[in-house]
């Protein structure tokens, strides 16, 4: 069993959950939200028809929230964090790659928000007329950076049920509305029946543009878990992760393809700019962008104190939070984003995996410690990655992420072994 001094690793008591329903909603509707969200929707077009891109973002946004709607509840129902869920299905000892894995990828997602965060300030100020020296885009990641050391100096619960709720998502689904208004606005003036019966060029299949729109719900797996862990019920954290993702989803990667066809630009930001009330728009936006990079790093806290338990998870973000700040200023990010979308990928045949294996399966908790090394699940996950990378390679037209994601699952199920539910202890209820 893992010790009792490990919180990363044992199941939150009852009395530290807080989150209903609407707060599951509102955090994930505003993590959800993001200029890259919106930046990968652009890529859908021209190779799509319109018609054919939006239908591609409501399939799958609807899949891809679901899939992490069902680690939500699984992650709810046990108590556990995702370090606690990795250890508890690949064993205490081999778990600790995949857990470094993540913190590895949370570290350059989260750096990568902090360059995204000062070229959108640096562009404002450039909009706004003010002068713009030199030293301008070190101050503004030094900015950013010390509002997230700000943010994990305190209470994770009260940011989501206080400032989120109440006053964040507000704000920028108002900036939301106002953008999507404005450029329908240019696609009617541009003629929306050629608008919305514009054919494809071709270049993307079907199945790759899914994979696409599925690529950002599925980077959210490792972390959902630890948000999770704090609802009151699992049903409830199923219902508002899958309402508030899907809804975010879909609305950046639509706004993204609007943006791309009416005003076309290889700067979103820019784009963005040229809007009425753009510059306002863009500025929410930005702002919200800050609870991602802030989510970012809390996962990564839990996950480190998982591995370092001595470390308050105070003390872990702070710590990341400044090495961000650091990369941030050195590391040419932009070239980066293709090594971190292939880290990603090792993160979806080990939620394949962790799935199968544990939906469904009593006292999970029991688990966590149980043994140093699954060999069956190990393999599995080593199997799915092999299988991602060959498609995306050999079969691109085919995606990769759901082809892989069904192999995996299929086979950490059928090689499950057989779970008696303990004496006085509830079982898992499985989500499928």
């Amino acid at each position: 069993m893992a010790s009792t001094n490990n919180m990363a690793l044992t199941p939150l008591p009852a009395s530290d959950r807080a989150f209903g329903w609407s707060q599951h909603a509102a955090l994930w509707l505003s993590l959800g939200v993001g200029l890259l969200v919106m930046q990968i929707g652009a890529y859908l077009v021209p190779a799509l028809g319109t018609k054919e891109a939006l239908t591609v973002i409501v399939v799958g946004s609807v899949l891809g929230a679901g899939l992490l709607a069902w680690t939500a509840k699984l992650g709810c129902d046990t108590g556990l964090s995702s370090a606690g869920l990795m250890h508890a299905t690949y064993g205490s000892s081999f778990a600790r790659l995949p857990v470094l894995l993540n913190i590895v990828q949370l570290i350059g997602w989260t750096t990568f928000e902090l360059v995204v965060m000062r070229d959108g300030t640096v562009a404002i100020a450039r909009q706004s007329g003010a002068f713009v020296a030199s030293f301008w885009p070190v101050l503004a990641t030094l900015l950013w950076g010390g509002v997230l050391i700000a943010l994990l100096s305190g209470s994770m619960v009260t940011l989501v049920r206080k400032f989120i709720g109440r006053f964040g998502l507000p704000l920028v689904i108002a900036s939301l509305l106002w953008l999507t208004w404005q450029f329908l606005g240019r696609a009617q003036a541009q003629g929306w029946e050629a608008f919305w019966n514009r054919p494809g060029a071709g270049g993307m299949s079907t199945l790759s543009a899914l994979d696409l729109v599925i690529a950002m719900p599925v980077s959210w797996l490792p972390l959902v878990a630890d948000f999770a862990r704090h609802g009151r019920d699992g049903k409830s954290a199923l219902r508002g992760t899958w309402l508030g993702y899907a809804i975010a989803n879909t609305w950046c990667y639509g706004l993204g393809v609007l943006i791309a066809l009416t005003t076309p630009s290889t700067d979103l930001v820019a784009a963005l700019l040229l809007a009425q009330g753009g510059l306002i728009a863009l500025g929410l936006i930005l702002i919200d962008e800050v609870d991602n990079a802030y989510g970012d790093l809390y996962s990564g806290s839990v996950a480190g104190q998982s591995l370092k338990p001595s470390w308050s998870l105070r003390r872990w973000g702070i710590v990341l939070a400044v090495l961000c700040t650091g990369l941030a200023l050195v590391l040419p990010m932009h070239s980066l984003e293709p090594f971190l979308l292939m880290l990603s990928s090792v993160f979806v045949p080990l939620y394949g995996v962790i799935l199968a294996r544990l939906v469904g399966t009593a006292n999970v908790a029991s688990l966590v410690g149980a043994k140093k090394v699954n060999l069956s699940a190990v393999l599995i996950w080593l199997l799915g990655v092999a299988t991602y990378h060959l498609c995306a390679k050999f079969a691109p037209e085919w995606g990769a992420a759901l082809p892989t994601l069904a192999l995996t699952f299929v086979l950490a199920r059928v090689t499950r072994a057989p779970s008696k539910p303990a004496s006085g202890q509830a079982s898992l209820s499985s989500a499928a």
